[in-house]
């Protein structure tokens, strides 16, 4: 399905600008969207990956892994019941939807990396997506979210006077596409279009028992292949000298959250505490929590977070292909200008059903690229204002909805997935729901919710 919508995108694009008289646009756009798609995007992912992919490390050799697993194993286990309780994707995944959850999108995305490579470790068709796979991303793209922390940092930095105002539909919004996503989720991965036949599979199951080369050369040098780290990490205590430096630290960390909340922010509401903290406040408290965390476990940070940023580049490298493709050919779609033909054409349609012309095309544009999402969304800021319902409407989408065919494509590139199976229509699906929510939920919140008082 993948091939058939990259392939649909790139020949919508080329026939529309044809007949629209945009190929010069088209061409220039061509080259600066593989630029940018690299210089922009995947540079500056190599260096996020390395570093929170590092912490991740940490974390593992210090018996973090153990610890969330066994809070978070009955509902992880129902939803997952692939994956062994012990096995070091469920803590990844446990962290990537908190990071989710808490709106730290920079740092979801090295964790979910590393669920998806964890999970590619019990796949026994490699190249094939898992039912655990496709539900695992059937949630991140439905964006579960309980402080969109970006839009509404966006929303204030464009001038809006209540920049929080779609907190509360933004959460029933993306809890809705959730539970959707993942209802629909269990109820593909039993059609029988998403399914490999049996002879499909006995092929892959000989390709995956192969030896690689390495394995070849072990064999060969009359070795054994290296035994794999233990992931669930040590229990062992440090002393109590480093332990009490670390709670001193801990201390210190709460006395400054108080002081400046108490002190330095007067006139802030609580809503507004609680959004600067998860602003700017939660990043620094994830990493130097990880890493007093380590330090408490006997672990020797540095050296275990340059293994694991190791990991992380070479991760954020088998991606950079992934992104090209996908980014090219959005923005190819959009300088043809066959987004403003969407518009004209199906806007007429939704403007009957609730959703305005002018929000059709970040309906679209949100599950195809994050960046595009956010311009989208400054666009019509800088139109109608923040505040207005439109403004309003595309705030709600921003913060409910995901980037389906980004994620997708960075999480299966990260382990050379190319058969998704259910996974892209169940994150579509998911999309949906939240698109609907939004609107719906749009009207009453901004539009009914006024005229009632």
């Amino acid at each position: 399905m993948m091939n058939w919508i990259w392939l649909g995108l790139i020949a919508a694009s080329v026939l529309v600008a044809g007949f629209t008289g945009n190929m010069e646009p088209l061409t220039l756009r061509i080259f600066e969207s593989a630029k940018e798609a690299v210089m922009d995007l995947a540079l500056p992912l190599v260096g996020i990956m390395a570093f929170f992919l590092g912490l991740m490390r940490v974390a593992q050799d210090a018996g973090m892994m153990r610890i969330i697993t066994r809070g978070l194993r009955r509902p992880m286990q129902w939803l997952f019941p692939d994956v062994p309780p012990d096995h070091p994707a469920m803590s990844a995944m446990i962290m990537n939807f908190g990071a989710n959850m808490l709106g730290l999108a920079n740092a979801a995305t090295p964790f979910g990396i590393k669920a998806m490579i964890e999970l590619d470790k019990l796949n026994r068709h490699k190249g094939v997506a898992t039912n655990a796979m496709c539900l695992f991303l059937a949630i991140n793209t439905s964006s579960l979210s309980l402080l969109p922390t970006g839009t509404m940092g966006f929303r204030a930095a464009s001038g809006s006077t209540d920049p929080a105002s779609i907190w509360l539909p933004t959460l029933m919004s993306t809890a809705l596409s959730t539970c959707v996503g993942i209802l629909v989720a269990k109820w593909y991965q039993r059609m029988r279009v998403f399914q490999l036949d049996t002879a499909e599979l006995e092929r892959l199951a000989v390709e995956a028992e192969k030896p690689t080369a390495s394995q070849d050369d072990t064999a060969a040098a009359g070795g054994t292949a290296p035994a794999e780290p233990d992931v669930m990490g040590s229990a062992e205590r440090a002393g109590w000298p480093v332990r009490a430096l670390v709670w001193l630290a801990v201390a210190g960390f709460l006395g400054a959250a108080v002081y400046h909340y108490g002190f330095g922010s007067a006139g802030l509401s609580g809503l507004d505490v609680v959004k600067d903290f998860f602003s700017f406040w939660a990043i620094p408290a994830l990493v130097g929590g990880m890493l007093l965390f380590g330090l408490a476990r006997r672990v020797k940070v540095y050296e275990s977070m340059v293994e694991g940023a190791k990991e992380g580049f070479r991760v954020a490298v088998r991606i950079i292909p992934y992104l090209v493709a996908i980014l090219v050919a959005v923005a190819m779609f959009k300088a043809s200008g066959a987004m403003g033909l969407l518009e004209d054409t199906v806007g007429r349609v939704t403007a009957w059903l609730g959703m305005p012309a002018e929000v059709l095309p970040m309906a679209v544009i949100r599950p195809l690229s994050g960046n595009g999402a956010f311009g989208y969304m400054g666009s019509v800021f800088n139109e109608y204002g923040p505040d207005s319902f439109l403004g309003q409407m595309v705030s709600v989408m921003q913060g409910s909805t995901e980037t389906t065919l980004y994620v997708l494509a960075v999480y299966f590139g990260a382990v050379q997935v190319h058969r998704v199976r259910h996974a892209l229509a169940a994150g579509l699906t998911a999309d949906l729901a939240g698109v609907i929510a939004a609107v719906a939920l749009s009207h009453v919140f901004f539009q009914n919710l006024p005229a009632l008082f």
